[in-house]
């Protein structure tokens, strides 16, 4: 049976419980996924949706939090860590995106839930993709950003969230209804420890955001926080009025450029290699796309034909979104991957970063 799905504001299945009043029942059809995207299934699995490509009646995810009855079945460290979603207790993996977790839930949805696996004829590799008839609720930032100005009472934390949007609108001259919040304020499953997670749409709007937090850091209003050096690459990360903060981008609809079923991906060798960022104008988003020049290779094996050296860098990985700018040189580690379009035949070659098949891939600003 289709479980029943909730409409709020246009988009499929928004719910916020004791947030937002929602009306009309909808088909998940409805919802188109973007990345960030946060939805819940029937069994109460929360996911991220990763990307923009999807199978028709299928999502693309990472799994985000576990019920705290299927905690078990799962082979990777938890965070001591627990989370309330209405009467449920969730759990979270110590780390979400490493090669080693990805296998695992795999082989854990594989013995358990295989509705959640889906082998990907176009990568010819099985992936976490949830059914559409099994995802009851979803979280688009845009719209809990929209619930949450709507509320006659905040606590402190969504107090703050708005403060903080509305000065980094107000300084940017981004509205705020290019703005969103995703994370656990926006599922209303926040506590006093949990951080401001924002999101902003569009490209040009990032960068405008981007430049009026570093205004605001200047003027002591903000602070950075940085623990390594691709957290202060990135610069995503900050605090305000001793809370942490963190953004990230989502493509606008007019932004999201190809769709699932127009190319083919063969994976083809490990690379390690250094080059210069040529265009940096989709490195903010997920996957992060690097367009790059100058290919040197840094070992034997990474050595290729003129005709087969990468004209880009994809990281899968969220942490090495906007690591470096158009001009700057880097070190990469990844697969190197061939891609082909069905349409015309034409072929390209890209370097994946982020394949969970080794956890020596990386983007390194030098």
């Amino acid at each position: 049976m289709m479980p029943s799905h909730v409409l709020c504001n246009s988009f499929f299945s928004l719910q916020f419980p004791s947030i937002a009043r929602c009306v009309k029942t909808a088909s998940p059809t409805n919802w188109v996924p973007a990345d960030g995207d946060t939805f819940v299934t029937r069994e109460d699995f929360i996911f991220n949706t990763f990307g923009y490509e999807h199978p028709n009646n299928r999502v693309f995810a990472f799994l985000k939090y576990i019920p705290a009855e299927f905690k078990e079945l799962f082979n990777v460290d938890m965070l001591e860590r627990t989370w309330r979603y209405g009467e449920k207790t969730l759990f979270r993996a110590e780390k979400l995106y490493t090669a080693k977790n990805y296998k695992s839930f795999i082989a854990t949805f594989r013995k358990n839930f295989p509705a959640y696996l889906y082998y990907c004829y176009l990568r010819n590799k099985e992936l976490i993709s949830a059914p559409l008839n099994l995802i009851e609720h979803v979280y688009v930032p845009k719209n809990c950003l929209t619930a949450l100005k709507q509320l006659k009472q905040l606590d402190t934390l969504q107090k703050m969230a708005l403060e903080l949007i509305s000065m980094i609108s107000e300084e940017s001259k981004v509205g705020t209804e290019d703005f969103g919040v995703h994370g656990s304020i926006a599922l209303n499953m926040h506590a006093p420890e949990s951080d401001i997670d924002f999101v902003v749409y569009g490209s040009q709007n990032f960068r405008k955001v981007e430049a009026a937090i570093a205004r605001l850091v200047d003027a002591g209003k903000l602070s950075y926080i940085a623990g390594n050096r691709i957290e202060a690459a990135r610069k995503f990360q900050g605090r305000y009025n001793k809370k942490i903060f963190m953004y990230n981008a989502t493509r606008k609809p007019e932004e999201i450029k190809t769709q699932y079923g127009m190319h083919r991906f063969s994976s083809l060798k490990p690379l390690r290699f250094q080059c210069t960022v040529s265009d940096d104008t989709e490195n903010m988003f997920r996957p992060a796309t690097y367009k790059i020049t100058d290919y040197k290779p840094l070992n034997a094996e990474s050595e290729l034909p003129a005709d087969r050296i990468p004209d880009r860098v994809v990281a899968n990985i969220g942490c090495y979104r906007n690591v470096a700018r158009a001009g700057n040189p880097i070190k990469v580690a990844g697969t190197l991957e061939r891609v082909e379009s069905i349409k015309t035949g034409e072929v390209t070659y890209q370097v994946i970063v982020g394949t969970a098949t080794s956890e020596e891939e990386y983007i390194w600003p030098l």
